[in-house]
């Protein structure tokens, strides 16, 4: 039953999907969604996980692929985290921008530019495959697309984050957005994310239909929501 807490998904545009829109604009809003992640539970989210799959699967090194990378807050994030468990943790990005490929990429963090429905990884060749409020961007042959790419490729597990489609989300970053001094498009761009986000059912069922699969799926802080399963290569 949906709560009246909960607005329709719909999918009014998103500004920075624009090919044509200013690489430098492009650059400033993705700062602010990083500082947004930091603040308000993205980062957390996919970390979260993270902890959870190495707390499972106990390793001495690993490697991670971050899907929509944008400027590579998360996977830096993911290595430090990985570190202080004693993990040699491999970070690689992915970025269908080049301009965003080029600023996240560093000595740290090689990020490849390429669609994230076609990703340039052999089978089985990643041990984590994560993606943060990326989903949301495409129509459903295009989701489903994405997560069997992300499932193809992960040899241990897949991490998926998404903002939990709220009214209260969406007003709470819209009043955010001005004491933090977001860019006006961060701005609308943050809200008409949240419209697109999920809920658990319906990221379980997502996730379901692309690679028969029954995901943990979580709700975190900050109105993100995770879905992560053990790949085949993993599994039991």
């Amino acid at each position: 039953m949906t709560s009246p807490l909960t607005p329709r998904r719909r999918r009014d545009p998103e500004w920075l999907d624009d090919p044509a829109v200013d690489p430098r604009l492009r650059a400033r809003s993705l700062a602010d969604v990083a500082r947004a992640n930091a603040l308000f539970g993205g980062s957390h989210a996919v970390l979260a996980e993270l902890e959870l799959a190495l707390h499972d699967d106990p390793l001495e090194q690993a490697t991670l692929l971050d899907v929509g990378t944008g400027l590579g807050d998360i996977p830096r994030r993911a290595v430090g985290r990985a570190r202080r468990r004693g993990v040699a943790l491999r970070a690689f990005g992915v970025e269908l921008v080049e301009s965003l490929a080029g600023a996240a990429r560093g000595p740290e963090l090689p990020v490849a530019c390429a669609d994230a429905r076609r990703l340039p990884f052999a089978d089985g060749s990643i041990d984590f495959v994560t993606c943060s409020q990326l989903l949301h961007h495409f129509d459903d042959a295009g989701a489903l697309a994405l997560l069997r790419e992300m499932h193809r490729v992960a040899r241990r597990r897949v991490i998926v984050s998404e903002l939990r489609r709220s009214w209260i989300a969406a007003a709470g970053i819209w009043l955010v957005s001005f004491p933090l001094r977001f860019h006006p498009v961060s701005r609308h761009d943050g809200v008409a994310s949240v419209f697109r986000g999920f809920r658990r059912a319906e990221l379980r069922a997502l996730v379901r239909a692309a690679v028969a699969r029954d995901a943990a799926v979580r709700d975190r802080i900050g109105f993100r929501t995770t879905a992560a399963w053990a790949t085949a290569e993993s599994s039991p």
